[in-house]
């Protein structure tokens, strides 16, 4: 369309053909910067993909090809110990795609309150992977469109480079999802322990009425220590009469973290 409306301007001001396809493309390399626009692809986008197995659950294990879930330890909203952990989930693997995602989130995970957040980590790798399927993973996890806009807009900030982002850009931090599992440090490259796990325990907020939302939001920490403050606030959201949690809100999951020590390794 810009070449269109650029050769038709030429051809009005009576340039001949050649003249005009020459003003065209000086117009584009001025306004392009002379270098053609190039898509930025992740490194680990590879590991995306949809390929389909049947998710089965065995008490609080699920099991997906070769990839496991399991919650570990819920959360209990009666407990007063906000430093130590008192609930977790453990997985292999970040899962493959929407599809894997949406399997382990139906039919175990977003059952529970310390599966649904532990799900954020998770979200926010595939995002980094592969921004259209990690959105769509958002659109199930998280309870509305508006907190959705908002995690996305600072993760692509957060892990794609733009032109003018300088070589060894602080701010480009793409290991973040990797700071939110437990074993993950600056000092060692922000690499997780195995299997990862999600370390979770209540906040002082408790749980709390959300007539407007139409439900309950718990509030919850997610124990890590890639920040100054190793409690990363999150809120859950359950509907009423509801069975499966959604993410409510989760700021400090994302917000720039530590400088890395070395380089990062990725995730599985």
């Amino acid at each position: 369309m810009k070449r269109f409306f650029l050769a038709s301007l030429a051809v009005a001001a009576g340039l001949t053909m050649t003249s005009c396809d020459f003003l065209t493309e000086w117009l584009d390399a001025l306004l392009d910067g002379g270098e053609d626009d190039t898509e930025y692809v992740d490194k680990w986008a590879g590991l995306v993909n949809e390929t389909a197995y049947d998710a089965v659950v065995e008490g609080n294990t699920l099991k997906y090809g070769s990839h496991t879930y399991t919650i570990v330890g819920e959360i209990d909203p009666e407990t007063t110990e906000y430093k130590t952990a008192t609930a977790s989930v453990t997985f292999s693997n970040i899962p493959s795609g929407l599809t894997e995602f949406t399997a382990v989130y139906e039919k175990l995970l977003g059952k529970s309150i310390a599966g649904t957040a532990a799900m954020i980590p998770m979200a926010m790798e595939i995002y980094a992977r592969k921004p259209e399927t990690g959105r769509a993973c958002f659109d199930l996890l998280c309870n509305s469109s508006a907190t959705v806009d908002g995690i996305v807009r600072i993760l692509k900030d957060r892990f794609i480079p733009t032109e003018y982002s300088p070589e060894d850009d602080q701010y480009i931090q793409r290991f973040i999802p990797a700071a939110l599992l437990k074993g993950a440090t600056p000092a060692n490259a922000y690499t997780p322990s195995t299997p990862y796990t999600v370390e979770m325990t209540m906040s002082p907020n408790g749980v709390q009425d959300a007539q407007l939302t139409g439900g309950t939001v718990t509030y919850i920490y997610i124990l890590a220590n890639g920040w100054d403050t190793f409690q990363r606030g999150v809120e859950i959201f359950l509907p009423y009469n509801g069975t499966q949690y959604k993410v409510f809100n989760c700021p400090s999951c994302y917000t720039q973290c530590k400088p890395i020590q070395g380089t990062w390794g990725g995730l599985k």
